[in-house]
């Protein structure tokens, strides 16, 4: 997104206009008018990642654009960025340049900030990394911690990740009235806005809070929506196909002490397959019990862009209820085309994750005709 577009005096009007151009979408099947959740119009984002450019001995923060991927804007402003960010970009590019052995062949760097205060800077090179370089990046962690206490620093190139600190943050979520803890581990998925994140999170709670039974989960992620969600459910069973996120969801399950998830590593496609007695799964022997012992009567789906595939889509009709956050309006259109078919839609919302951009995070909540 070029920083021109980014226009924090004009932010209710933009909202505005895309907030009529998703409802159009929709509007085949969500009647009404949705629940709008704006963001802040500044400072909103958690992750941010940069190109590095070199010019003799100066180095810049750069983007580019579309329509011109070949030429370099350099970055000297970041105000989407949380203040963490703001505050570290110039402190370390100004350290990088004085230092000829953490510049050289620098690619790419990466931040990642928390709410909770916990931030990892990833440095990734077009170089083998040496003994000097993790010697010269332990003093430019210890000179962060200055300005960031308990900065933890990456350094990556080919085949090599060297972890300074942790490879992860704790973020501090409070929903609902209760704080959450979540590992996130550098380079896994998460929701770049934690402000709006909590707003799509109590949103789906809202939704459950009405329900009873049991909740099955596909694409849990680090678990960022099953542990609230699982206080409104007897049992949950939350399916995720990632390595790193089904580690830090197992990891975060037992950090919150929450007892009535079960995570299992399998991919949607996996799980109809199950659920269909297409196919028996060893994953699913750990589960306390037989599958079809559950009384699976919800289903939330958070999928990727590409949304559900077809036979996700009937296999998830055949729940009372669907709560389903979408990423991508266009995808969500063609689902709701087949999942109307059989449910109503009876709430939705749009959450302005993506501020000055035509992205909108939607959230629909759908129950049996």
């Amino acid at each position: 997104m070029p920083m021109s577009n980014v226009q924090p005096d004009d932010y209710t009007r933009l909202l505005a206009e895309k907030r009529k151009a998703v409802a159009h979408g929709l509007a085949p099947w969500c009647a009404g008018e949705p629940d709008i959740y704006p963001s802040a119009p500044t400072g909103f984002r958690m992750r941010a990642e940069f190109r590095m450019w070199h010019d003799g001995d100066s180095l810049d923060y750069v983007m580019f654009r579309k329509d011109d991927p070949r030429t370099p804007v350099p970055i000297t402003h970041f105000p989407i960025g949380c203040d963490t960010i703001g505050q570290l970009m110039p402190v370390l590019r100004e350290a990088l340049t004085a230092n000829p052995e953490l510049r050289r062949k620098l690619f790419q760097v990466e931040f990642l900030a928390t709410l909770a205060g916990d931030t990892l800077v990833t440095l990734i090179y077009h170089r083998k990394l040496e003994d000097a370089w993790e010697r010269e990046a332990e003093a430019l962690r210890v000179f962060l911690d200055g300005h960031v206490p308990g900065i933890s620093l990456i350094g990556r190139s080919r085949k090599q990740k060297l972890v300074l600190g942790k490879n992860w943050v704790t973020e501090q979520l409070e929903i609902e009235g209760k704080t959450y803890s979540y590992n996130q581990y550098e380079q896994a998925f998460t929701q770049p806005n934690a402000r709006v994140n909590i707003k799509m999170i109590e949103w789906a709670c809202g939704r459950a809070a009405a329900l009873d039974g049991d909740l099955l989960e596909l694409y849990c992620g680090n678990g960022n929506f099953t542990l609230p969600l699982a206080q409104h459910f007897d049992q949950v069973i939350a399916t995720e196909l990632a390595k790193t996120s089904v580690r830090a969801a197992r990891e975060n399950l037992a950090a919150n002490g929450v007892e009535n998830i079960q995570i299992i590593r399998l991919a949607a496609e996996e799980v109809t397959q199950a659920m269909q007695g297409e196919r028996e799964f060893r994953r699913l022997q750990d589960l306390p019990k037989a599958l079809r012992e559950y009384d699976l009567r919800t289903v939330f789906v958070d999928p990727p862009r590409a949304g559900l595939d077809d036979a996700t889509v009937q296999m998830v009709q055949r729940f009372d209820s669907i709560i389903y956050i979408s990423c991508n309006p266009n995808t969500l259109a063609d689902n709701l085309a087949v999942l109307t078919k059989t449910h109503v839609v009876k709430r939705h919302a749009m959450f302005d994750q993506f501020p000055y951009t035509d992205h909108m995070e939607c959230g629909v909540f759908l129950q049996r005709r």
